[in-house]
C-alpha cells in the first residue's frame, strides 16, 4: 500500500481516514470555479465540494465495511483528487470480492431516496435549493461513473467477480484488465476531443492500473501451472505452495522460491520473515507451513497429502514436489 504524501485525519470504525496533499490543490481550484456558480458566495461552494467527499467517504465505507462482514481486511481509506481509495483485501472468494464491492454503489443507491427527500424540504430556487440539486447530480454521477465496467473501477471489479464464478481467479481478473485498457483507450480519445485534461489523467491511470491488473493476471497462472510441494502446507487454508520464484525479497526485490531456498534470499541473504500464501493471501512464519497432514480448507479442490513433519527447515532441507506424471 503507498500512501507517501498523504496525511492522517481521522480513525473510525478502526478503519484510518488519510488524504493525498494534492486534494489540496485541486480543491483551492475547483472552489474558485464554482464561487462564480453560486453568484460569488464562497461559502455554498466550500459546502458543495465538501459534501462531495462526505458522499465519496460514504461510498468507500461501504466498500471496507462489507469487506470486514465477510471477512476480509480493510483498515485504509485514501481520499485524494479523483475520489477516494479503500483499501480492501477480501478473502480470495468471488462472493467475498463481489460484495465488498457492491456495497460501496449500494451506499449510493440508498442516498437517492434520501436526497430526494431532502429537496421537498427545501425551497427551489436560490443558493440553497440550487446546493441539494447539485448533491442530487453528483451523487448520481458518481454512481453511472462507478459502474462503468472499467477496471479498476467498481464496475471493473464487479465484471471480475462474476466472471471469478466460471473462469476462475486468474483469467477473470485477464479479462476484466483487458476491458479496462479498451476502455481507458476511449475515454483518452474522449479526453483529448474535448480537451479534459481531468479525463486525461484518469484515462492515463486506468490504463496503468489496467496493465498492472494484466501483469498480475498473468502471475496468477504461472503459480497455477507451477507444480506443487509435498509435505507443505499453508497453515491458514491449507493449500500447498506453488515451486518457484514466486516470493520477492523484502530487501533486494530477488523474486525466489522460499521453499527452495528455506526462505533465504540468494542474493542478499536476508531471511524471509513471513511466506505469504498465494492462494488465502495469508502471511505466515515459513516453519508454519510445514505441519504434518492438512486437507484443502477451500472445498474447491480438497486433497490429502502425506504426513510430513521434518525438522525446521535449514541449507540442504528441501521438500519434495508433486509433479504431474
Amino acid at each position: 500500500m503507498n500512501t507517501s504524501g498523504s496525511f492522517r485525519l481521522f480513525r473510525l470504525f478502526g478503519i484510518d481516514v488519510s488524504m493525498h496533499w494534492t486534494w489540496i490543490l485541486v480543491a483551492f481550484y475547483q472552489l474558485q470555479l464554482r464561487e462564480d456558480h453560486y453568484q460569488g458566495q464562497f461559502g455554498w461552494a466550500v459546502a458543495e465540494y465538501l459534501s462531495l467527499f462526505f458522499i465519496v467517504l460514504m461510498h468507500e465505507f461501504g466498500h471496507a465495511l462489507a469487506c470486514r462482514q465477510v471477512g476480509g481486511i480493510a483498515d485504509h481509506i485514501l481520499l485524494w483528487p479523483f475520489g477516494g481509495i479503500a483499501f480492501v483485501q477480501p478473502l480470495q472468494r468471488p462472493g467475498a470480492l463481489l460484495w465488498s464491492i457492491v456495497a460501496g454503489p449500494l451506499v449510493n443507491v440508498a442516498l437517492i431516496p434520501v436526497f430526494w427527500g431532502i429537496s421537498l424540504l427545501v425551497p427551489r430556487g436560490g443558493n440553497a435549493g440550487e446546493f441539494v440539486y447539485m448533491l442530487q447530480v453528483i451523487n448520481v454521477l458518481l454512481l453511472v461513473f462507478n459502474l462503468l465496467p472499467i477496471y479498476p473501477l467498481d464496475g471493473g471489479q464487479i465484471l471480475r467477480a462474476g466472471l471469478w464464478f466460471f473462469v476462475g481467479r486468474a483469467r477473470s481478473l485477464m479479462i476484466a484488465a483487458g476491458v479496462g485498457l479498451v476502455g481507458a483507450a476511449g475515454i483518452l480519445v474522449l479526453a483529448i476531443s474535448r480537451g479534459a485534461w481531468w479525463l486525461l489523467l484518469l484515462a492515463i491511470l486506468g490504463a496503468m492500473q489496467s496493465f498492472i491488473g494484466l501483469q498480475q493476471a498473468r502471475f496468477m497462472l504461472r503459480m497455477m501451472r507451477a507444480p506443487r510441494y509435498s509435505g507443505v502446507a499453508c497453515p491458514s487454508c491449507g493449500t500447498p505452495p506453488p515451486a518457484g520464484p514466486f516470493w520477492p525479497c523484502t530487501t533486494c526485490g530477488q523474486p525466489f522460491d522460499h521453499f527452495a531456498r528455506s526462505g533465504v534470499c540468494p542474493r542478499c541473504a536476508t531471511l524471509a520473515k513471513v511466506t505469504t500464501c498465494p492462494e488465502c493471501l495469508t502471511a505466515s512464519s515459513i516453519y508454519s507451513w510445514y505441519g504434518g497432514v492438512v486437507e484443502s480448507a477451500a472445498a474447491q479442490r480438497p486433497v490429502m497429502y502425506q504426513p510430513y513433519t521434518p525438522p525446521p527447515p535449514g541449507p540442504g532441507s528441501v521438500p519434495s514436489l508433486d509433479r504431474p506424471a
